[in-house]
């Protein structure tokens, strides 16, 4: 192509570059709102189980608890909580069902959401997993992420921003659950959080059945967490659309749910 021909096509290319810029814009910006909702998630094998793990720096991240919404009904579904968070004007990056809970939806044990005591700490002795002592408490106090075992949450007894109680705790102080047995035959879809010693917060979701006794493994020895904390078993389900995470459980209780912090 010579010089005449570049300068005579010169205002059709000027043109056309005109008519697509739009379209570019448009594209670049979606990518834009896409790429701020991706979670900090991943696919982790261990021991021939596929999970999905989110780790959650609370100086990037800001981990909230939620249960009811304005009007005081519960969300029920991680659906409706992404919804109302959209109303909101917010995007959430993943939610994540975040304890055992009632037939009524209240929380069993410990339950703050924003620095309210919406439901006191059980210490008492009961069945199921949650009694499975000892169980443990994930809590957010002032920008910090930490899992505690129940009795020494309640001898310092820490404030807190958010909180939930559940069990049985998976790991505690580097080691796993007296209770949990390595040929255990019990295998469930599973979920839970720990905390590593630089502070991320670390939730984990099983893609397939686990034992407690693996799952326990998986935090300590695959994600570094010297402290972990089971949230919930058969209804284990997480949400985050950006990268086709959809699970909807419907009558769920507390949940926490995950967005990015400004500037982060």
């Amino acid at each position: 192509m010579d010089f005449l021909t570049v300068l005579y096509s010169a205002p059709l290319l000027l043109s056309l570059f005109k008519a697509a810029l739009p379209y570019a814009v448009a594209t670049t910006a979606a990518f834009g709102q896409w790429f701020a909702s991706v979670p900090p998630c991943r696919d982790v094998s261990f021991e021939a189980t596929s999970f999905l793990v989110c780790e959650v720096d609370p100086k990037l991240y800001s981990i909230e608890l939620f249960w009811k919404d304005p009007a005081g009904k519960p969300f029920q579904s991680l659906h409706n909580l992404d919804n109302a968070q959209r109303m909101a004007g917010r995007t959430m990056l993943f939610a994540i069902n975040a304890g055992m809970y009632h037939p009524d939806l209240r929380p069993v044990g410990l339950y703050v959401e924003r620095g309210q005591e919406m439901v006191g700490v059980k210490t008492g002795s009961g069945s199921g997993n949650f009694s499975l002592q000892p169980n443990g408490i994930f809590y957010i106090s002032r920008g910090k992420a930490v899992v505690r075992a129940t009795k020494d949450f309640v001898r310092q007894r820490p404030a807190t921003d958010y909180a939930t109680q559940s069990g049985p705790m998976l790991v505690i102080d580097g080691q796993l659950h007296p209770k949990f047995q390595a040929d255990g035959t019990s295998r469930k879809s599973r979920d839970g959080v720990g905390v590593r010693k630089d502070g991320v917060a670390v939730f984990a979701i099983s893609n397939g059945t686990v034992t407690f006794h693996a799952f326990a493994r998986l935090f300590r020895d695959a994600l570094g967490c010297d402290n972990a904390l089971f949230l919930d078993g058969t209804i284990s389900s997480l949400l985050a659309p950006a990268i086709g995470r959809n699970d909807d459980y419907w009558n769920l209780g507390p949940m926490i749910g995950v967005f990015r912090k400004r500037g982060g």
